[in-house]
């Protein structure tokens, strides 16, 4: 169960990342800009929206595909450890829309949402299994 639902939040992720990465490369008005607080446009359109010549939102999207198969495979450690990774960069990426850009993407808290989601799934579904071990060491003795 809990490896389907990490695929589902997975997906909802690359949608969203999909989504901002179509506005990256937009040069018309953006369905998200919604007032002078919230525009994708703005934030996608920032030097911020890169890492050296590649798009965050195209790093989103390898990222989520990358936590897909990691939850798929029941890799339930590392996963763990690159979700904190994804959760740490989105993190980042809110300070700066907060305090730098002062603009919120849309598509942006979405997937921090996604993120911080996965982060708590990920880390019950670690501590599961930690459990589960401890109990099946006790049974042995």
């Amino acid at each position: 169960m809990m490896r389907s639902l990490i695929a589902m939040l997975c997906l909802v992720g690359i949608v969203v990342s999909v989504l901002a990465l179509r506005v990256h490369y937009s040069t018309g008005a953006e369905p998200c800009s919604i007032n002078a607080r919230w525009d994708c446009g703005v934030v996608n359109h920032s030097p911020f929206a890169m890492m050296g010549p590649v798009p965050v939102a195209a790093i989103g999207i390898l990222g989520y595909l990358a936590l897909a198969g990691l939850g798929w495979t029941r890799q339930r450690f590392p996963l763990f450890l690159a979700v904190l990774v994804g959760l740490g960069f989105a993190l980042r990426l809110s300070f700066i829309e907060e305090y730098v850009l002062e603009v919120w993407c849309l598509y942006c808290v979405i997937s921090q949402g996604v993120i911080a989601l996965m982060t708590l799934l990920s880390l019950g579904w670690l501590l599961e299994e930690y459990f589960d071990l401890k109990r099946a060491n006790r049974r042995s003795y």
